[in-house]
């Protein structure tokens, strides 16, 4: 008998820079098929899966606006690179059995549908995998707001944060090997220390709606699987 799931509907946050896997830029499609087989895991279990994905393996308009580039400009760029990013991981979720759709903020009906709430909702009650791109709509909004945004639109139980580190620590682990590890920590001590895991805007929607975030390491096998379980996987924000 499958074990009952502890958040039976999820949000999964994928960075744009996890589809590039070690390039860096681009995609590294054994890096998406690891995704996808972990996705078809969770769905296997009986979990109903939505992802907002980044773009930052394409352009990141927060960047392209420091270079000089008129930000609201810079940010639909972005917007449009995650568009690029969920028609990929659709394909690649499609090839492994798992029936998906992409919906954007943005009205681009040739590619996928637009983002109506009801509809996405259907959508993950049949089964289907729900793709979120073009971020909010909205230039300024990170995709980790958009995430949040979904999470709550879909009412979801959890929203997983799928990073390259197996949780929140106080200082970056790459640079800093003595910071600490969290395996819990509160939506205002995640603000109060600005840890960076969401921008301040996604962890307050978070904290108004008590939504719960799993903050954990997607190269993990079987870190999503674990953590909808309930088991400690990661660091829980709450």
């Amino acid at each position: 008998m499958t074990p009952a799931l502890k958040y039976p509907r999820i949000l999964l946050k994928l960075s744009g820079e996890a589809l590039a896997g070690d390039k860096g830029f681009g995609f590294d499609f054994d890096a998406i098929t690891r995704f996808s087989h972990q996705i078809r895991t969770i769905h296997g279990m009986g979990a109903q899966v939505a992802v907002v994905i980044g773009g930052g393996n394409i352009v990141r308009g927060s960047q392209v606006s420091r270079m000089g580039m008129d930000r609201v400009s810079a940010d639909y760029m972005g917007m449009l690179g995650t568009v690029i990013n969920a028609l990929a991981l659709q394909d690649v979720l499609e090839r492994d059995g798992l029936d998906t759709r992409v919906m954007t903020a943005i009205r681009m009906e040739e590619l996928a549908e637009p983002f109506i709430r009801r509809r996405a909702m259907r959508h993950l009650e049949k089964g289907r995998c729900v793709v979120f791109a073009g971020g909010t709509g909205n230039p300024y909004f990170s995709t980790d707001t958009a995430a949040v945004l979904r999470a709550i639109q879909m009412k979801a139980d959890v929203i997983i944060k799928a990073t390259s580190v197996d949780g929140i620590y106080s200082a970056d682990p790459k640079k800093v090997p003595e910071a600490t590890r969290y395996d819990r920590i509160s939506y205002r001590d995640v603000m109060l220390e600005e840890l960076g895991v969401m921008d301040q805007t996604a962890i307050t929607l978070c904290k108004e709606n008590a939504l719960p975030l799993i903050v954990l390491n997607i190269n993990t096998p079987d870190a999503v699987a674990d953590a909808i379980r309930g088991k400690p996987v990661g660091t829980l924000v709450s």
